[in-house]
């Protein structure tokens, strides 16, 4: 894929690429995607150039889905990352030879590229990675053991983890993250993830029942060692409202 790139280079922008990161919430973890390319050290996030007839946020989604086979994801544009020789020494000669990339060709690919992040959050268990190239393997990784990564991409992995917690504060999260049926604890153990931090019970269940966006259901978890906590589930529309007027509260 890359070669095929390389050799229609004229067809993507130059000094350009968009790097994507997902996240999913399983098993009280937060994950996130991440591709490697065979026999190579290192992961990385999804990423890829950007078609010159593409707007931004389109390309985003076609890098994405060309990565990864993910599709139908609400990418949002968070940080640009544009250091001088953020991508110095990463396409070497070895590289190269090992891709069947000309040298002349590849001095496309060593040029200085700012890259633009993007980050969602998908519900995991709606989501299958499917690597469209033979030679990639893409896994969901638990965002406390990620691997060393290649070029910067620890460093937007952690920027988009910022952001998400400061957006924390302006905008309710879980529709995507969450199963449609779920209990307060849930609820919280997702918050406290992101935030990497205890949340005082009462003090959360209080904030979260103010900003009316749940349904308390007419149901209890089954399945449980203890006395069966309530269901609740999103309630869509306000979810919607919240989300368009922000919170103005913090955790």
């Amino acid at each position: 894929m890359l070669k095929d790139i390389i050799d229609n280079n004229e067809n993507y922008q130059p000094g350009l690429s968009i790097d994507c990161v997902i996240f999913g919430f399983h098993d009280n973890q937060l994950k996130v995607l991440l591709i490697k390319v065979e026999r190579a050290a290192k992961w990385s996030l999804p990423g890829g150039f950007i078609p010159v007839d593409q707007d931004i946020d389109t390309a985003a989604n076609t890098v994405l889905n060309g990565r990864t086979g993910v599709e139908g994801v609400f990418l949002r544009q968070f940080a640009t990352f544009g250091k001088v020789k953020r991508n110095e020494q990463h396409f070497d000669k070895k590289i190269l030879e090992y891709l069947q990339i000309e040298e002349e060709k590849g001095k496309w690919l060593t040029r200085r590229f700012v890259t633009i992040g993007y980050y969602a959050l998908v519900d995991f268990s709606k989501i299958l990675p499917n690597p469209m190239n033979r030679y990639e393997v893409v896994e969901w990784i638990d965002h406390k053991e990620v691997p060393e990564l290649i070029l910067d991409h620890r460093e937007i992995l952690d920027k988009a983890l910022d952001t998400l917690r400061v957006e924390l504060n302006l905008m309710p999260i879980g529709y995507n993250l969450l199963p449609e049926k779920f209990t307060i604890p849930e609820l919280q153990k997702l918050y406290e993830t992101i935030l990497d931090k205890k949340l005082d019970r009462r003090n959360f269940l209080r904030k979260i029942t103010n900003i009316g966006i749940l349904t308390k259901l007419d149901e209890k978890k089954s399945n449980v060692a203890h006395k069966a906590p309530n269901l609740y589930s999103f309630d869509k529309e306000k979810y919607d409202e919240v989300l368009k007027n922000g919170l103005n509260q913090g955790w």
